[in-house]
């Protein structure tokens, strides 16, 4: 799979910004080497394609399991496409399956790779800021890696929520300065999860400008039937 990943990158990269020219902001924040969290806010569908073609290395990160099981030929492709780019799904109504996917995840830390994950859980429906969820931390603090906040401006309008194809916009995506977990270790450990988790979530506010939520962001509900 890591040539058939590289080989996804080589084509996509070039061509996803020739076609939407993003401006792209801070990638000397993000180690070319070793494990790092690239923690970021999720505005829509493409933020798991935009985040590995704009990084300066590849990136996995998780992804709800709807996108691996999607119907007919669009589901197979778009199935494809997030297993070449080294996505591992997740049952976001099973806190079980979460926990497994984290492990997946501090197992590529652990490896010396980089990882993305969104800390509100599920795509800002209304474009506010969420408040994170503690997984970002609890990874960071056990795997001793630093966290690269990263914002994303302008990719709900590229792909909406509901939207089946991504649109011509204009999409800037920011690398913040890498916060390491060092300065929390010291502390109680849910205080040092909840208090890194929310220097994240600053983090990446002060790169986006989204108004703050104040609350998490729920799992919309899955139709009756």
């Amino acid at each position: 799979m890591c040539v058939f990943f590289r080989a996804v990158r080589q084509v996509l990269i070039p061509l996803s910004h020739a076609v939407y020219r993003p401006t792209i902001v801070g990638t000397e924040n993000v180690p070319r080497s070793g494990g790092v969290l690239l923690a970021s806010n999720h505005l829509s569908f493409i933020d798991s394609f935009v985040i590995p073609l704009a990084a300066p290395r590849p990136v996995n990160f998780l992804a709800k399991s709807d996108y691996f099981t999607g119907p007919g030929i669009g589901g197979a492709i778009r199935r494809e496409l997030f297993t070449a780019m080294g996505a591992i799904p997740v049952d976001r109504n099973s806190a079980s399956a979460a926990q497994e996917s984290l492990d997946s995840a501090l197992e590529v830390l652990r490896a010396g790779g980089a990882f993305g994950i969104y800390p509100e859980g599920t795509r800002s429906r209304d474009g506010r800021l969420y408040r994170g969820r503690t997984g970002v931390a609890w990874l960071a603090l056990t795997a001793d890696a630093p966290v690269v906040p990263v914002g994303l401006v302008g990719t709900e309008e590229a792909q909406p929520v509901g939207a089946s194809m991504p649109r011509l916009a204009k999409v800037t995506v920011r690398f913040g300065e890498p916060i390491s977990p060092d300065s929390y270790a010291g502390m109680p450990a849910g205080r040092a999860r909840r208090e890194l988790t929310d220097d994240v979530m600053t983090a990446i506010q002060a790169l986006t400008g989204q108004e703050p939520a104040g609350t998490y962001n729920d799992v919309p509900a899955r139709p009756a039937g």
